[in-house]
């Protein structure tokens, strides 16, 4: 089972480190366009607090969210509020998302997300830990996907790299980090055709699976052209 406990305490930190950089910036800054389109970076804020809100949801047996109308319509809401408003609903959205993990529970037992997909008790603080990690590079203030701890970097790529397998819209790809001794790889994509190898650092390649930073353009490519993932 995966280490609830050691990923909690890696929310905490990544939390500590996103507030902490987000605090240095003004109103105006929030308004900025972020790294994801059509988002600024006072939208990426409001998802953050909606996310954990949505997780403790999660964890009590209620949807996670109302809709996809309705979250869309909250991060709509939220987006244009001062850095002071934003940074209190961050604090106390991360408070209670930490409080209900603190609470006696089955952490082996099966929770409901978004559309359908289920996932262990266990898993849920890494997926918050996903959300904070990647969010704090799309805010567009100069963390980036380099500065992503390195165990953060080979779990993601892991757990990208299966949500992606078995898609027959992906060819079949080999991903390695260049230049690494242990010969770590990941496999994804469907299962028709030949395989394409991606060569490059963990955060490039974690670009590639996650649509984010140049998108695998730095990526060494042998057995066949970058393959384009669909959005996430």
């Amino acid at each position: 089972m995966t280490d609830h406990v050691h990923d909690l305490h890696s929310v905490r930190e990544a939390t500590d480190r996103m507030l902490t950089a987000v605090a240095k910036l003004d109103n105006a800054a929030l308004r900025e366009e972020s790294h994801l389109p059509g988002w600024s970076r006072g939208h990426v804020l409001a998802h953050l607090a909606r996310n954990a809100d949505a997780l403790v949801n999660v964890f009590t047996g209620r949807p996670m969210y109302e809709s996809a109308e309705a979250r869309d319509c909250d991060i709509e809401r939220d987006a244009p509020r001062p850095l002071e408003d934003q940074l209190a609903d961050l604090r106390a959205t991360h408070s209670g998302f930490l409080a209900q993990t603190e609470r006696d529970q089955d952490w082996s037992r099966t929770v409901e997300l978004r559309n359908g997909v289920t996932d262990l008790a266990s898993n849920v603080p890494f997926r918050r830990l996903v959300e904070v990690e990647l969010h704090h590079v799309d805010l567009n203030i100069g963390y980036e996907l380099s500065d992503l701890p390195a165990e953060f970097t080979v779990r993601e790529i892991a757990f990208l790299a299966d949500r992606w397998s078995g898609r027959p819209e992906v060819p079949p790809v080999t991903l390695q980090i260049a230049g690494d001794g242990d010969g770590a790889t990941w496999h994804t994509g469907g299962s028709e055709g030949g395989p394409v190898t991606l060569l490059g650092t963990g955060a490039e390649l974690l670009g590639w699976l996650a649509g984010r930073g140049d998108r695998g353009a730095h990526l060494t490519v042998v057995g066949g052209p970058l393959p384009a993932l669909p959005p996430l």
